[in-house]
């Protein structure tokens, strides 16, 4: 047991994440019965969505789950409220400082992780008494840190620069690369790509397939006028890069990126006009899993990569 393990009552330091039109209670529950942590992505759920996902994971699994919660979220309030209210036990917050909720949470008993991309917010945070820490490097999908840093170089960072307990999240879709992090100072991982494209994942299957065929340099850091994303290239992602490159306004990016464009996409399977958002680690998947075969082989994995670490002998 590590502290990851002992900070959330898991079996196994592996984390869910929390993500936007993929992340329901079938997904959630799922992993957690496997032994990791699962978490309800708040971010695409209205507050009474939210409050039925909350419920129907704690009727499929009796092991700890948590839900993720965007900071920028814009009715914050009705959803922290439905937190308190639902009893729920673990919060991740990211996109936004931890300064201002993570009092209230940990008020109401509640164990807080956020999600940072340097290691100065990660120092924030130990500032604002987060119990936890998740560093994600760009290599993820979605939305990202403006600095660009890959998982290599955040997490032993992020490792000087606190001493709370420490996920890593980027790019990390196999045991050995759950080794490697672990090598760098991290305690536990926190993995969205694959857990996107497991049959529990509540993404469209037309979005699953699409980004299981996808290969290296099949996605693109994109939309850094608003907030950096990584995105399938496709006719949405051509567009968006057409118009950074004539150096369109932030404005200009709004109107294109519209609304509902996630939905759209990853959700929905528009895979022409909508927001596919998936990390550079699905170039490394290419059929679909259910959650406990991908929680089998991770743990085979990197019971295998570290036994032939140590069989190597020392340099």
């Amino acid at each position: 047991m590590n502290r990851i393990c002992n900070l959330f009552g898991i079996e196994h330091p592996i984390v869910q994440g929390g993500m936007v039109w993929c992340s329901g209670w079938r997904l959630a529950s799922a992993v957690s019965n496997a032994g990791g942590l699962g978490l309800l992505g708040a971010g695409s759920m209205h507050p009474e969505v939210l409050r039925e996902h909350i419920r129907k994971c704690r009727a499929a699994t009796t092991k700890p789950f948590g839900v993720n919660v965007p900071l920028m979220y814009p009715e914050i309030d009705t959803l922290m409220q439905i937190l308190v209210e639902e009893g729920v036990k673990i919060v991740f917050t990211s996109a936004g400082s931890p300064k201002k909720w993570t009092p209230f949470l940990k008020e109401h008993g509640m164990t807080v992780v956020h999600v940072v991309s340097s290691s100065l917010f990660a120092a924030k945070c130990e500032e604002a008494g987060v119990d936890a820490i998740v560093a994600e490097g760009f290599e993820a999908g979605g939305h990202n840190g403006r600095e660009e840093t890959t998982t290599l170089c955040l997490i032993p960072a992020v490792r000087r620069a606190t001493r709370l307990p420490l996920i890593a999240a980027g790019g990390i879709a196999t045991g050995d690369a759950m080794l490697a992090v672990f090598a760098l100072g991290a305690e536990g991982v926190q993995i969205g790509t694959r857990f996107a494209l497991t049959a529990e994942s509540s993404a469209h299957d037309a979005f699953k397939r699409l980004c299981l065929s996808l290969g290296e340099g099949d996605t693109k850091l994109l939309l850094k006028k608003l907030a950096p994303t990584r995105l399938v290239k496709s006719d949405f992602a051509t567009a968006v890069e057409e118009a950074e490159a004539r150096g369109a306004s932030v404005e200009e990016m709004r109107a294109l990126l519209g609304k509902g464009r996630a939905k759209k996409g990853i959700f929905e399977g528009n895979l022409e006009e909508g927001e596919l958002e998936i990390g550079q680690a699905a170039a490394l998947l290419h059929k679909e899993e259910t959650v406990a075969e991908v929680m089998t082989d991770l743990l085979e994995n990197y019971r295998d990569a570290l036994q032939r670490l140590t069989a190597g002998g020392s340099l």
